[in-house]
């Protein structure tokens, strides 16, 4: 797993809208099914989920008592220096680092030379997430 952008927490603490690791990709709970325990067994959890990068479901079923990794999203702020087809190059609000992001279908028209763009930082992966009101 990737080192410092993850905790582990317990699978029957997460609730829909929590994020969670599957396969090593961020996701999003959209469902939580918890099935009651046997005479001697242990409560099963059903958590689907969605991948905050690349929207598709994943299911996972483990006893209620098991760890699982949650990413930590960090949120951020940058400015917009250029823009080149999809792609625009921005300097971060705080660390004034600089590199590329993706710009989001939704955000292309909006997405400008010296706008304010919100981006998360989820594992490894920088995402454009809105374009700031000015």
């Amino acid at each position: 797993m990737v080192e410092g952008h993850t905790k582990p927490v317990s699978i029957g603490t997460l609730q829909k809208g929590s994020y969670v690791v599957i396969d090593g990709v961020a996701c999003k709970v959209v469902d939580t099914q918890t099935s009651r325990p046997g005479k001697h067994g242990h409560a099963k959890v059903r958590l689907t989920a969605v991948g905050l990068l690349d929207d598709k479901k994943r299911v996972i079923v483990m006893p209620g008592h098991d760890n699982v990794e949650t990413p930590i999203v960090e949120k951020r702020t940058a400015q917009v220096l250029s823009i080149a087809s999809n792609k625009a190059t921005v300097m971060d609000a705080e660390t004034y680092e600089t590199f590329e992001l993706d710009i989001p279908e939704e955000l292309k028209n909006e997405c400008v030379e010296g706008s304010m763009v919100l981006y998360w930082v989820v594992l490894t992966q920088k995402v454009m997430k809105q374009v700031k009101p000015t």
